[in-house]
């Protein structure tokens, strides 16, 4: 397959459309995160449709002392990979192209969920991460458009700006890709040093002991659910040598479905010792969320989750997160 470059709005428009379009929205240095969502662009799209990938960097998400000009540029090999994922096109434009005249006066504002977490650390971000998406989507005019899950809260924001804002355009999420030892696969994990990525691990070993943590008290949980927990019960299993069983699976029995404060805490223990390593790990913003809102779960919460983490190592900011699901069965599977 010959992936075609287009720089203008006019040479998208000017291809003949069979089928469906499907959008992948990226900034460049393109990974296997990225292939991953091109390859489900593909299989939506079908043999008869079209995928496009984005590859621009937006000025506008990117505040005062963050990495813009850092940011890497790597078309070629980008071009490239998008091809070998199954690319028809990839769309390229410079910065005028997308924004005529300059920074665009009016934009897309993020409402309340885009000034928490992501939001609070990095102002102004969300505004212009949607009104980005908004132009591209206006460019591009594709009925589906894939979105990696790692970017939970961008994610969340451009689900709710299609329905708040009556976008024709269906928003997928792509679960996240991982490297083999957990790191999330990021197109700024090239910043880091062998000290600083060992350092980084400490992302994802926070998420996976948050999750572990609350898969076993959901096996307690419906361990206890089984049977009575009486005193009776307790006895019987004492005998036997089981005494602590009996008291776990009848104080989680008694206990809010899941924990979330002990979830929390398991990551948090991850993340505290990573404070200790050198380089340390400098912890933006640990956080356990109701998908809908971004806001904080209660201990009674029962539904779907996302645990959330953003830290900095060294010079370089990475986040990550995991969902989970409280207080229903296979929950955490």
């Amino acid at each position: 397959m010959t992936t075609a470059l287009l720089s203008t709005a006019d040479e998208l428009y000017a291809r003949v459309r069979r089928g469906r379009r499907a959008v992948v929205m990226t900034m460049g240095a393109l990974h296997e995160g990225h292939a991953t969502l091109i390859r489900a662009a593909r299989e939506i799209a079908g043999a008869d449709g079209e995928v496009v990938v984005t590859v621009f960097v937006n000025p506008l998400q990117f505040g005062a002392g963050e990495d813009l000009d850092r940011y890497p540029r790597t078309l070629d090999s980008d071009i490239a990979l998008a091809g070998r994922a199954g690319a028809d096109a990839v769309f390229a434009p410079a910065v005028d192209e997308v924004y005529p005249g300059g920074e665009p006066q009016v934009r897309i504002t993020a409402g309340p969920m885009g000034g928490r977490l992501e939001g609070a650390t990095r102002p102004g971000h969300f505004d212009g991460m949607l009104t980005v998406v908004a132009k591209l989507l206006h460019l591009t005019r594709p009925d589906v458009a894939l979105f990696g899950q790692k970017d939970a809260q961008q994610l969340a924001l451009i689900r709710r700006m299609v329905r708040d804002l009556n976008f024709g355009v269906d928003i997928v999420g792509v679960p996240t890709v991982r490297e083999e030892d957990g790191l999330a696969l990021s197109s700024r994990n090239r910043y880091l040093g062998p000290g600083e990525r060992s350092t980084a691990l400490a992302l994802s070993r926070a998420l996976f002991a948050g999750r572990d943590r609350h898969a076993a008290q959901e096996a307690l949980r419906a361990r206890a659910m089984e049977v009575p927990s009486t005193h009776a019960r307790a006895e019987a299993l004492s005998a036997i040598g089981e005494s602590r069983a009996a008291a776990d699976a009848h104080a989680v029995a008694t206990a809010a479905p899941g924990g979330p404060a002990a979830v929390r805490a398991a990551a948090r223990q991850a993340l505290d010792e990573a404070a200790r390593f050198d380089p340390p790990l400098a912890l933006d913003y640990l956080a356990l969320v109701d998908p809908a809102d971004f806001t904080e779960i209660a201990d009674d919460f029962t539904g779907e989750a996302v645990l959330a983490v953003a830290a900095r190592v060294g010079s370089t900011r990475l986040i990550d997160n995991i969902p989970l699901a409280f207080g229903s069965p296979g929950a955490a599977l």
